[in-house]
């Protein structure tokens, strides 16, 4: 089992930035690829970034390409979320994932799953 504890959302103005974080405990944490997804309300979870386990290579959705970065702390079994220039459409519950796959952006590929944290970005 791992568990995954989000923080770092809250409201911000359009324009703005956040850093959310992820911190992993049980299993190893530097096994696991990790991805971050969001869901908005009545819309479906979607991919935002993901970092692989073996080089830290990352893949974004095109709709965060140049303003999203990942990031991971193996040692300290934490995965960042660097948002700027953040837009009201960012808006939505950001969910922090693990998963054994490559550049995976399908959210039934991860195994586990934080609670989320809130984005909330204003006009």
């Amino acid at each position: 089992q791992v568990q995954l504890v989000e923080s770092g959302g809250g409201l911000v103005q359009a324009g703005g930035s956040l850093r959310l974080s992820c911190a992993a405990s049980g299993r190893t944490f530097n096994n696991y690829a990790m991805g971050w997804f969001r869901q908005a309300p009545g819309k479906e979870r979607e991919f935002v970034a993901h970092i692989s386990r073996s080089d830290s290579s990352t893949n974004f959705a095109d709709s965060v390409k140049g303003r999203f970065t990942m990031s991971r702390d193996n040692a300290k079994n934490t995965v960042y979320l660097q948002m700027n220039s953040l837009k009201p459409e960012d808006t939505a519950v950001y969910y922090c994932a693990a998963a054994n796959c490559y550049r995976c952006t399908n959210p039934r590929l991860y195994d586990y799953w934080g609670q989320g944290t809130q984005v909330t970005v204003s006009s």
